[in-house]
């Protein structure tokens, strides 16, 4: 498990991370959701060691990750631009990592690097830069530490390849227990994978939730009443987050267990009612203008 307390980290006088606290836990895939500018890559390098917090504390296992080779040997980041030798080659990079994570797998690198079509002999600087992006990647799942900090690690990815990433992400969390960590600026991007998502907004985490446990929570619902009376009954005594309204046609989001709002809605005998699905995007909006943020202005689509 890795625990952020009161994290904060200011360059030139602008707090970049600020009073950060999230709990990561172990066998999930967390995503931070935020603008560029956010405070993305700072709090994963922060997490990562790679940067001193100014304040508050990374416990990686129980161990502070900063200046701790053991810490260290459980992460790896993979950076927005990641970083590679002046005329290496995979095969370089492969030898520089094996030197350092004493599990890396050397076998299962080069199967991916073919299954991934990555010549394992040319120049990394002639590679494009998903092909980077992939190439770190695999680096990173090959060094098989327990946890993959990835920033922005699907952006720059054809759609094949961000559904081959993915894939990977199951099968070692499956097979070994992986820990991915995953920033990125566009909700869509994690949606289908992320157990967690924490929102950072100018440094702070506005939100932090377990995605299935929002899932259940929220409700989005569609119908049509006889009379205004018998809307406000089915109604009373939910939260409701947002309501819309197109003639007769009313859409509601409500704070409820599905079960709960559909004994609710069928009580008061409405002439139609259909609860939906809620997309990510939805249920963000939906708690975030509870709070007081308009989520569309700090998220790019």
């Amino acid at each position: 498990m890795i625990e952020v307390h009161e994290l904060t980290k200011a360059f030139d006088g602008i707090r970049a991370v600020d009073h950060v606290n999230v709990t990561i836990k172990e066998n999930t895939v967390f995503g931070l959701i935020g603008t560029n500018g956010a405070g993305k890559s700072t709090a994963l390098r922060l997490i990562a060691g790679v940067l001193k917090p100014d304040s508050g504390a990374v416990a990686v296992d129980g161990m502070p990750s900063y200046d701790n080779v053991e810490a260290k040997k459980r992460l790896f980041f993979i950076a927005d631009e990641p970083y590679f030798f002046a005329n290496a080659n995979a095969v370089t990079m492969e030898k520089y990592y094996s030197g350092i994570y004493e599990g890396f797998d050397r076998k299962g690198f080069y199967k991916y690097l073919e299954s991934f079509d990555l010549d394992k002999t040319r120049k990394i600087n002639t590679y494009s830069k998903g092909m980077k992006k992939q190439l770190a990647f695999l680096l990173g799942i090959c060094a098989r530490t327990k946890y993959l900090l990835c920033d922005e690690t699907l952006d720059g990815l054809d759609p094949v390849m961000r559904q081959g990433v993915k894939s990977i992400f199951a099968k070692e969390m499956a097979e070994r227990g992986l820990t991915p960590v995953a920033a990125s600026h566009n909700l869509r991007e994690l949606e289908d994978i992320c157990d967690h998502v924490g929102l950072l907004h100018r440094g702070g985490v506005l939100l932090s939730k377990d995605l299935e446990d929002m899932k259940c929570h929220i409700q989005k619902v569609q119908c049509v009443f006889r009379t205004p009376e018998d809307e406000r009954r089915a109604f009373a005594g939910m939260e409701v987050l947002k309501k819309e309204q197109r003639g007769s046609l009313c859409t509601y989001t409500v704070r409820d267990t599905r079960e709960e709002t559909e004994r609710r809605l069928a009580a008061a005998h409405p002439v139609f009612y259909e609860v939906l699905p809620l997309s990510l995007e939805e249920i963000f909006i939906s708690e975030t203008e509870v709070v007081g943020y308009d989520i569309k202005k700090l998220l790019l689509g």
